[in-house]
């Protein structure tokens, strides 16, 4: 008897199921998806930040089986609500991330417009409850840069590419030259300002007009390859000039000119962000938290030209070469003081931070006190130059 009722009641639960299927009433937890759009500053084949972006983003949709995205690339920071609403509106995306800090007024207007969804905005600093921010940053690997230009130069002068004046460019720009610094008391950072993301050809422009001023090091903040390219041709012809990548693997495209560089893996960063909001524990956090702002700790900034090799082997007999009079760690090669530097950054901001004072401005003036760092705020909001860059930042 037990048996009969134990069919029948299989029977019904079979049939039951089979009528929910067939009136479209789906497994929730099967069916459970989320959208995520992301709009980039660039193209996704600048080789640079969007490039990286979306790799990471790549890598997000690849891990979760329930993500879906969509992208938008080239998109005018004047023109970010424009695409936000389309995202939101006709695209249904519940999570939009907007890449570049010119978003960053649109993102929180549009946080107010669509309280049911969530903003994530790039760089930035504005918050609320449904609007966070992230960021994987690169100053660590810009002081590790500066070190090896400031080892490496021959003339004492340093030249940096940079598109515009916001505060992340301005602590790159710190970093390296206080890695300068570290290495080359003797030696200076000069700046040209090219007031473009993607610009290939003003970024040509602005390496040649340093390399005529006497510059044999370049680092940039441009999304191409540009400077590399210059690098790579004066060095052919015979004159070596040293560069430092930017933001992807750029050292096959000045094998004689890369000395190393930096770039950054925003796979992690995106993993953790979805995973929180699929989960239903994503917050609006403070920028101190780790899953907002990450570096060398996190596995996101990373020191290198190829995913291979951290330096340029060209170029590791002339660092080793090179000695440094280190306060911590007394004479020691170039090569080996970035090697012990990188190491410490993998450990945490509280075992080696760049910006530890005393740090004076170009004017002088006391920035950071002795023996104190620059805290996480500090760095997002810097606006002046450290001693050892020359001139004064736009306004």
């Amino acid at each position: 008897m037990k048996t009969k009722l134990f069919a029948v009641a299989l029977f019904f639960t079979f049939v039951f199921s089979f009528m929910l299927i067939s009136a479209g009433v789906p497994d929730a937890a099967a069916e459970k998806k989320l959208k995520a759009g992301f709009i980039y500053v660039g193209p996704v084949g600048d080789y640079g930040w969007s490039h990286a972006h979306d790799m990471g983003k790549k890598y997000a949709e690849e891990k979760f089986p329930w993500l879906e995205t969509v992208i938008v690339e080239s998109v005018a920071e004047s023109d970010s609500m424009r695409i936000i609403d389309r995202l939101i509106q006709q695209q249904k995306c519940d999570v939009v991330f907007t890449t570049s800090f010119g978003y960053m007024d649109d993102t929180v207007k549009a946080g107010k417009k669509y309280p049911d969804n969530i903003l994530m905005h790039c760089s930035g600093f504005k918050r609320s409850a449904n609007v966070g921010t992230y960021f994987g940053d690169l100053y660590q690997m810009y002081y590790l840069n500066g070190l090896m230009a400031g080892a490496l130069t021959k003339t004492n002068k340093i030249g940096y590419v940079a598109a515009f004046p916001i505060p992340e460019l301005i602590r790159h720009i710190n970093a390296y030259a206080l890695g300068v610094k570290a290495a080359n008391p003797k030696a200076s950072v000069d700046v040209k300002w090219i007031y473009a993301w993607y610009g290939p050809d003003k970024a040509k422009e602005a390496a040649e007009a340093l390399i005529a001023e006497g510059c044999d090091a370049l680092a940039f903040t441009e999304d191409t390859p540009a400077v590399i390219e210059v690098g790579q041709d004066h060095s052919e012809k015979g004159k070596q000039i040293y560069t430092f990548s930017h933001y992807s693997a750029m050292q096959p495209y000045g094998e004689d000119s890369v000395v190393s560089g930096q770039y950054m893996d925003w796979g992690g960063i995106y993993a953790t962000i979805l995973e929180n909001i699929y989960n239903g524990t994503w917050t609006s956090k403070n920028m101190e938290d780790k899953d907002i702002l990450w570096l060398a700790k996190e596995k996101a900034a990373i020191l290198g030209g190829t995913p291979t090799d951290p330096v340029n082997p060209k170029f590791v007999p002339a660092l080793k070469a090179a000695m440094i009079d280190s306060p911590e760690f007394g004479k020691i090669s170039a090569y080996d003081l970035v090697m012990k530097r990188y190491e410490q950054m993998k450990q945490g901001r509280e075992v080696f931070e760049p910006f530890t004072g005393p740090i004076k401005d170009n004017k002088g003036n006391l920035k950071i006190k002795a023996g104190e760092k620059a805290s996480i705020g500090d760095l997002m909001s810097i606006m002046y130059y450290v001693d050892g860059v020359n001139g004064n930042i736009p306004q």
